[in-house]
């Protein structure tokens, strides 16, 4: 698999992510390489997908099947409107961009339309022109990240949308708990997880990208999934950040490997800068 495989930019995640694995792409690619065949590509915890459309832009996944999952609903409708009808979701996004301002953003924001295209689109310009690009929920599920103060921001990236689109035709795009994946595997796939991680200190956390959040026990389910899969015959790829108890979490049936992010959401600049994160694999 080679990352030269194909002479172009596109497609890219449509949306920003806090945690989004763009950093990390050649370390991941190389896991995926060392990962040899796979069946089918699977990743529970979509997000912007970042390595699931660097696979497509670089022709690693061919004509396999792919499945993104995620319990966040808008996130996923999203995914949705952008595969089923992109020419509608860049239209709305072109509207939002003539109408953009800090009352348009706030009005966007203080409803939720019935349409799907329109709910998609909706997200993404949110996602937009929020502040950081933070995708924040509160506990009634409603978004609640301020405005950003951007001077001219990209709210409608016509030729990422359209290449995003292509990349999803066959894709199956669900709401569903990460555990279902033990329901969509067969042996040989390869699955990636890139869940909430755990935060490095009591004030770092960050796992409200929707209303459930994400904390401790979760991590456990999930290291339990991972196990599982392992014998199920599944390849398995898993990133978090490097803490104690995520080691102690896969040190008996995984391989770690410690990797150095940057990470940029912080109140204060100096706590801002390359951290250590772990990838974790089964094989």
């Amino acid at each position: 698999m080679s990352r030269r495989r194909r002479n172009v930019s596109v497609p890219r995640p449509f949306l920003k992510w806090v945690g989004g694995k763009g950093q990390l792409l050649d370390p991941l690619l190389r896991l995926v390489e060392r990962a040899g065949e796979f069946g089918r590509y699977h990743e529970p915890f979509a997000g912007g997908a970042a390595l699931f459309f660097e696979l497509y832009r670089i022709g690693g996944l061919g004509r396999k099947h792919a499945y993104l999952s995620d319990t966040n609903e808008r996130l996923i409708d999203a995914f949705l409107a952008v595969q089923q009808n992109v020419d509608r979701v860049i239209n709305r996004l072109k509207a939002h961009r003539a109408l953009h301002s800090k009352d348009h953003y706030y009005a966007v924001r203080g409803e939720v339309p019935d349409g799907l295209i329109e709910r998609g689109a909706r997200i993404i310009y949110l996602n937009r022109t929020c502040y950081n690009g933070l995708f924040r929920e509160n506990s009634k599920g409603l978004f609640n990240v301020p405005f950003g103060r951007y001077e001219n921001p990209l709210i409608c990236d016509e030729e990422n949308l359209r290449a995003a689109s292509m990349a999803l035709t066959h894709a199956k795009v669900e709401v569903r708990p990460f555990g279902s994946v033990l329901e969509e595997v067969e042996r040989g796939d390869l699955v990636y997880f890139d869940p909430p991680y755990d935060p490095l200190s009591r004030t770092a956390s960050f796992t409200a990208y929707e209303k459930t959040g994400f904390g401790r026990d979760k991590q456990q389910e999930l290291a339990a999934v991972a196990k599982a899969l392992t014998d199920m015959g599944v390849k398995v790829i898993l990133s978090n950040s490097m803490t104690p108890f995520i080691c102690k979490l896969y040190a008996d049936h995984f391989m770690i490997d410690e990797v150095l992010a940057r990470r940029h959401v912080n109140s204060r600049a100096d706590r801002r800068g390359a951290v250590s994160e772990v990838l974790i694999r089964n094989f």
